[in-house]
C-alpha cells in the first residue's frame, strides 16, 4: 500500500519524505488555506513547491463544478508539473471531466466519493485514483472501511485499474485497515504515518538492550 500525507504543510512533507517511506501528497482547498496560501499564484507556486519535494503524485484539486470550468482549471494545474494530479469532485459533471482527462493522458483522482455506486463511476470513466472518505463515514455512523472492502469487490471483479485511495484517514488503525481491505493507497496527517512506529514492547525491548550494553561497558 502506498503512503500519501494529507497536507499542504511543506514541514511535514519534508518529515515524511525523510523517512523514506512517502509515496505522494494529497491537498485540497481547506489544507491550503489552514497554511495561509491565497491567491492562484501563491497556490500554484506551492504545489510547484511540494512537487519538488515529493517525487510521486500530488493531487491538486479545482474549484469550479462545472465541465468548461473543470476542464480549463484541470488544465492549467497539469502544467505546473508532470506529477500533478487533478483532483475532481464526484457529481456528473466531474465524471465528465475524468473522462475528458483519461482520453487526453491526465492523471486524475476522483474526491469526495461515499458510495461503491459512485467508485464504479469514477473507474468507468477512466480516474486514476478514486477517494473514498472513511472517517467522514465513520463520523455518521457508517462503516468506512466496509465501503473499502466493496469497491476493492467491484474493481477485482471487473479488473478496474483504478487505484483506491483510501482518504480521510484519522489515525493509525484506519492504516491498518485499510491496508488490510486491499486499498492501493492510503492518505493521511503525518500523525496517522507516525503511530505505526509505537508499540510498548519495542519501547521496553530497546531501553533493555541498551541498558544491558552500558552495564557490558563497566
Amino acid at each position: 500500500m502506498k503512503f500519501f500525507i494529507d497536507t499542504a504543510n511543506i514541514d511535514q512533507i519534508r518529515q515524511a519524505q525523510a523517512l523514506g517511506i512517502l509515496d505522494g501528497v494529497t491537498t485540497n482547498p481547506s489544507l491550503m488555506a489552514k497554511e495561509g496560501i491565497k491567491g492562484e499564484s501563491n497556490i500554484r507556486n506551492h504545489y510547484k513547491q511540494i512537487c519538488d519535494i515529493v517525487k510521486g503524485p500530488v493531487s491538486a484539486e479545482v474549484i469550479s463544478t462545472d465541465f468548461e470550468g473543470i476542464i480549463r482549471e484541470g488544465e492549467s494545474l497539469a502544467e505546473i508539473d508532470p506529477n500533478i494530479v487533478i483532483k475532481v469532485p464526484m457529481l456528473p459533471d466531474g465524471v465528465k471531466a475524468i473522462k475528458y482527462f483519461s482520453e487526453k493522458g491526465l492523471k486524475t483522482n476522483c474526491t469526495l466519493v461515499f458510495s461503491a455506486g459512485q467508485a464504479l463511476l469514477a473507474a468507468k470513466a477512466g480516474a486514476t485514483y478514486v477517494s473514498p472518505f472513511i472517517g467522514r463515514l465513520d463520523d455518521i455512523s457508517y462503516d468506512g472501511i466496509e465501503l473499502i472492502q466493496q469497491i476493492r469487490l467491484i474493481y477485482d471483479n471487473y479488473l478496474y485499474e483504478t487505484q483506491i485511495l483510501a482518504a480521510s484517514v484519522r489515525h493509525t488503525l484506519h492504516v491498518i485497515k485499510c491496508a488490510e481491505a486491499g486499498a492501493d493507497v492510503m492518505t493521511g496527517p503525518l500523525q496517522s504515518i507516525m503511530g505505526l512506529f509505537n508499540h510498548p514492547l519495542t519501547d521496553i525491548g530497546l531501553k533493555k538492550f541498551l541498558e544491558d550494553f552500558h552495564r557490558s561497558q563497566q
